[in-house]
């Protein structure tokens, strides 16, 4: 417990000073972090030079916290909704490279996980890794069958770091939202949750494993890709063994031109087999850079790594695609109605401010070619413009965003006059179409039917709860008319208004019968009748106390 807080006191200590070299001291004192820096350096803090932008000294920032601060700007990239363009170009940037662990805790790790020695297990084992990233690293290897694989260590000791990086993370997000009001709009904890989750699936490779085989098993995925084996015999959560493929990365145009591929032909298939993936079988890979994506020696797309994917319902996939019919069809309604459909949008939005900012963005895309036309940039903009409207989104079509514009900047290398919303486009056709095929209608009036069924044998009991709260005086009636506020202020003024002239006008005939009763009596003075004094005094007080309510009501 003691090592635990020691370990905490230093991160805090960690992230303070990282913030601090790069210019953001002010952030530091703001949340009450400079408590865990040194005496010294609040006294004398260092010169920080800001000569660089802003979206590069948050990169390195990130940089400097290591690996959970990495995966962090990473997915927080894929969030272009919440960041300025400079700061989410320089957090796609972010590579996730460390230095390699020692070979002997390579050896003890997989003694460990696997029961037996590595010299048992395998019958060849390189000592160089291949690649050493923040949460593992590769190694080259074979079986003792004879077959090639990649064994996949995870790094000793980095569940506990990232679990510490966490607690402070949610602890530090609680401050800066207890803090800053706009914190909430952005809703961090949600997206704080969302990154632990992901992160925390990463830890664990047999969720990888497991991903890598429903990607394998999903319908005609041979057309166009080829999934590397997964032994499970040889993996667990912290060990790795998949089928070791080699070949030449999708982004080496030059070597493919001499090797003389068809790039358009690799191209069309690299497209068709990831939005199959994303529009027939609603799971799909969702980090396709250069490096998770090999053309193999007969030609065959080679797709590697799968501890990031995406999930899409068949609802989201239905309105994604009816999205991009209309968009070719230049169908500013359907746009609306299928964007409209693919949140959850509050009672209190501005519907008619939404729709002008939707049709606004649909206006950017009506005169462009659709050879031009940008798939993901658009499903960007759409989750923008949601996002300020408060409309909640599933976190894997931001995802989604990123892993298109990934797609389409390979594509447009390999053949600068493909389009990937036109390829989407008989995809989009086939999945309306299926929807009402009677064996979906059919299916679709079951569900409502029991659906409808189910409501219809709880109701009895529904009816019994709502006459308990009848009974118990518990059941409360809100009624609404927002259209008649403006209608009781303005009735409220005037009542204001009115009785202030009542007033006044009291005020006006107490006076004047003072003085034409002072005219009688000869007095020149009210102070030589304590009666009329007393009198006067209460209705001068009583005006002062009705004006003063009035005014600070705001209804004059």
């Amino acid at each position: 417990m003691f090592h635990k807080e020691i370990r905490r006191i230093n991160r805090y200590r960690d992230i303070a000073m990282a913030m601090i070299n790069q210019g953001f001291g002010y952030i530091v004192a703001e949340i009450g972090l400079i408590k865990w820096l040194p005496f010294s350096e609040r006294l004398f803090p260092a010169y920080v030079n800001n000569t660089k932008s802003l979206g590069e000294r948050v990169r390195l920032v990130l940089e400097a916290l290591g690996p959970t601060y990495i995966k962090l700007g990473q997915i927080a990239s894929t969030h272009q909704e919440l960041f300025p363009a400079e700061i989410s170009r320089e957090l796609e940037k972010l590579q996730d490279q460390a230095a390699s662990f020692p070979f002997a805790e390579v050896s003890r790790i997989i003694r460990a996980e696997l029961g037996a020695p590595l010299e048992e297990i395998f019958q060849q084992f390189e000592l160089t890794p291949l690649a050493a990233a923040s949460i593992g690293q590769v190694h080259r290897g074979l079986l003792k069958t004879g077959e090639p694989v990649a064994i996949k260590v995870q790094r000793p000791g980095i569940a506990t770091i990232i679990e510490t990086d966490l607690e402070i993370l949610y602890h530090l997000v609680n401050l800066v939202e207890r803090r800053f009001k706009w914190a909430e709009n952005y809703r961090i904890s949600a997206m704080l949750a969302e990154f632990a989750k992901a992160l925390r699936n990463e830890l664990d490779y047999t969720i990888e494993a497991r991903n890598t085989k429903k990607i394998a098993a999903q319908p005609n995925i041979n057309s166009y890709f080829y999934i590397p084996k997964v032994f499970s015999d040889y993996s667990t959560n912290k060990v790795l063994t998949t089928e070791y493929l080699t070949g030449i990365k999708i982004n080496e145009i030059d070597r493919l031109k001499q090797q003389g591929y068809n790039l358009p032909d690799l191209a069309q298939r690299f497209v068709q087999g990831l939005l199959q993936q994303i529009f027939s079988a609603g799971f799909f890979h969702g980090d396709p850079h250069p490096g998770n994506v090999i053309i193999l020696p007969n030609g065959a797309l080679g797709l590697l790594d799968f501890g990031m994917v995406g999930r899409l319902s068949p609802e989201i996939r239905y309105h994604l695609a009816s999205m991009i019919i209309a968009l070719i069809r230049h169908d500013p309604e359907g746009i609306i109605k299928a964007v409209l459909a693919l949140g959850i949008v509050p009672e209190n939005v501005n519907l008619r401010q939404l729709k002008d900012d939707l049709e606004q963005l649909q206006e950017q895309f009506y005169e462009v070619p659709l050879s031009q036309l940008s798939l993901g940039n658009l499903v960007r903009q759409i989750v923008t413009v949601l996002f300020k409207h408060q409309i909640k989104l599933p976190a894997d079509l931001t995802l989604l965003g990123k892993t298109l514009i990934t797609l389409e900047g390979l594509t447009k290398k390999l053949d600068p006059q493909f389009s990937v919303i036109k390829a989407a486009e008989p995809l989009g056709q086939r999945l309306l179409l299926e929807r009402w095929q009677p064996k979906q209608v059919i299916r679709k009036i079951w569900n409502n039917t029991t659906a409808l069924f189910e409501l219809f044998l709880s109701f009895p009991k529904q009816f019994k709860e709502l006459s308990s709260f009848i009974r118990q005086g518990r059941l409360r009636l809100e009624v609404a008319l927002p259209d008649l506020d403006p209608f009781f202020k303005k009735q409220e003024r005037i009542m204001n208004r009115l009785s202030l002239c009542i007033i006044l006008l009291s005020l006006c005939i107490m006076m004047a019968g003072v003085i034409i009763g002072l005219s009688f009596s000869r007095q020149t003075t009210v102070l030589t009748n304590p009666i009329v004094e007393v009198g006067f005094g209460i209705a001068l007080a009583m005006f002062l106390w009705i004006f003063y309510a009035i005014i600070r009501s705001g209804g004059l």
